[in-house]
């Protein structure tokens, strides 16, 4: 993996972990596709829908004194511009880890400004942690 890449991938958590709304609109492409599996429910949407949820994430976290809890699972180069990240995201609150993590599949490409963009995501809601700790790619 280049540097490049870790170093905004770097960013990329630390946004999300600061839940900054602001900067988090700047990495995610306005041509956003997205797929979310939630208890059985699949959910398709783009940017727009996309801003919203991080919105409400994000005034949860804030409202609740929680803390986000990311864990990067694995990086598979898909293209020499394009990166997927597979990332686990729980929280914690009230000094309470939750049971369950929501698991993203996220690719990342670079644009014509040579900048890494959020193109895609593919979110499976609800995993339990123990699942997730047991996770292995070869």
């Amino acid at each position: 993996m280049d540097n490049t890449f870790r170093d905004f991938l770097d960013y990329y958590m630390s946004v999300w972990k600061a839940s900054s709304l602001i900067d988090l609109k700047k990495i995610i492409s306005t041509d956003f596709k997205a797929r979310e599996i939630s208890r059985g429910e699949i959910v398709d949407f783009g940017y727009e829908e996309s801003i919203l949820g991080w919105e409400q994430g994000f005034n949860f976290v804030k409202e609740n004194n929680a803390e986000w809890i990311l864990n990067e699972i694995s990086i598979f180069p898909l293209r020499e511009d394009e990166r997927l990240v597979v990332l686990a995201a729980s929280m914690v609150i009230d000094d309470k880890n939750l049971d369950t993590a929501n698991l993203f599949f996220q690719t990342f490409k670079k644009n014509s400004h040579h900048e890494w963009k959020l193109v895609r995501s593919y979110i499976e809601a609800g995993v339990p942690n123990a699942n997730i700790s047991e996770m292995r790619f070869s």
